[in-house]
């Protein structure tokens, strides 16, 4: 292209689709564009989008129009998960113009030879059993961590989830590609690394794509702790009954692993586990709390829990809520159940109405802030390491310790980006750590 043309990007969802948005920026950069952020005008929008839940869906009109009011010219392409699941949806959307697939997403710069405005989207998405090859991501430049996709794809099937349907079988990246990758971070003086996928857990399910495991996470792991130049590694969500000893072993006596678990228990009752099609039952779920606790008593455990599924009564919530109000855990990420298409959950009886689902989740919100501020009082008098992170939120600095607890101290620029060894020694009346600049020594 003869004059630069100007990209912007939003995300929507997980930390897998923000890995996935770096890589398709720098897709965009190495043909000549340039990046700007969402807020400025640019000539392409480049809409990530998420399908986990309803409102996802929603917010992905809200943004269109927002790019539309900055630049009603402007080029605007749809990408990502609901993207795959209802390409004909997006593209009806005034204002869209392109909309991508599964497969399609990471080519999204050969579809740009002509950047007029559309009468009508145009689609191209490839059925879903066309997903089954693996193009390897990680985001850099957009956050102080860096998310590096090492896995895509699932193959459960459980009652409530559409990302099978929108990502395809459960595929790996070489543990060699993934290496590469991490050291590519780490010479970009990125202090840590989050690891992402659908299900990390399944790590070496079709690398080299091979149905049977090549490699297995515990590989993953113990060679990603070897990469020299990165401070912290990080994993993300990981299936209870993928979760091994060997693995929260590995982790207690980690260089680089740091103790933060996030692990999706959806319900406390084994009755709507079993109608979910979870792979465990809440006994195992137990178990694999006691063994982090056991070798990493500060470790950080965080939980998704899903409420208002078909069949949850009174009773059966109450029985979630029991379980985790009695679970040594830090924290809940609480979604509210929302109907699927093309999901077995969708046609079950039983249906929860909204304002009980909307109440549970309150109640499951309010015990998130209970456990959150126990485990935060439960950290006083130690002594930690944050990374502080690059925003100025109304005049402090925010940054993380290695077992995930949230701190705060006056906006200082430098920073950004460094390790700082600090004794944890108050809460603040917003739940987090608060410490002045004074206290703070360098790692």
């Amino acid at each position: 292209m003869s004059t630069k043309k100007k990209v912007a990007f939003y995300t929507l969802g997980c930390k897998l689709n923000f890995s996935e948005t770096s890589t398709i920026a720098r897709s965009f950069t190495e043909e000549g564009f340039n990046r700007v952020d969402f807020s400025e005008n640019a000539d392409i929008y480049v809409i990530n989008t998420c399908s986990v839940t309803e409102n996802a869906d929603k917010r992905f009109k809200t943004i269109v129009k927002q790019a539309q009011k900055i630049n009603p010219n402007a080029f605007v392409a749809a990408v990502g998960c609901y993207a795959q699941l209802k390409p004909q949806e997006l593209a009806d959307v005034n204002g869209v113009d392109l909309v991508l697939g599964a497969t399609e997403k990471f080519k999204i710069t050969d579809y740009l030879n002509d950047l007029s405005k559309n009468d009508f989207g145009e689609v191209h998405s490839c059925e879903i059993e066309e997903a089954d090859f693996y193009v390897g991501s990680y985001s850099i430049g957009d956050r102080t961590r860096a998310f590096l996709k090492v896995q895509d794809g699932c193959d459960y099937k459980c009652t409530y989830c559409t990302i099978p349907l929108a990502r395809g079988i459960s595929r790996s990246d070489a543990l060699e590609n993934v290496l590469k990758n991490a050291k590519e971070i780490a010479e970009q003086n990125i202090k840590e690394i989050v690891l992402t996928g659908v299900n990390i857990g399944d790590y070496g399910k079709g690398e080299f794509g091979n149905k049977t495991h090549e490699h297995t996470f515990l590989d993953l792991v113990t060679q990603l702790d070897k990469v020299e130049g990165i401070e912290r590694l990080r994993i993300s969500s990981i299936e209870p009954n993928l979760l091994k000893n060997e693995t929260i072993d590995l982790v207690s006596k980690s260089r680089a692993f740091v103790p933060h678990f996030h692990i999706p228990l959806q319900s406390g009752s084994n009755e709507i586990l079993k109608k979910m099609k979870r792979r465990y039952l809440r006994e195992l779920y137990v178990d694999r709390v006691s063994k982090i606790k056991e070798v990493m008593s500060n470790a950080c455990i965080g939980v998704d829990v899903i409420v208002g599924f078909p069949g949850e009564t009174d009773e059966l919530f109450l029985e979630t809520y029991n379980f985790l109000n009695e679970l040594d855990i830090s924290y809940l990420h609480v979604f509210t159940y929302s109907e699927r298409d093309n999901t077995e959950a969708s046609e079950m009886a039983g249906i929860v109405p909204m304002n009980v689902r909307n109440k549970r989740s309150k109640m499951l919100r309010g015990l998130s802030v209970k456990k959150r501020r126990a485990f935060y009082e439960s950290q006083l008098g130690l002594t930690k390491t944050v990374l502080f992170e690059s925003e100025n939120k109304e005049g402090y600095i925010h940054g993380f310790t290695e077992n995930y607890v949230k701190v705060k101290t006056p906006w200082n620029p430098e920073l950004v980006n460094t390790l700082h060894d600090i004794e944890l020694t108050k809460i603040d009346k917003d739940g987090l750590v608060r410490f002045e600049f004074s206290e703070v020594f360098s790692k």
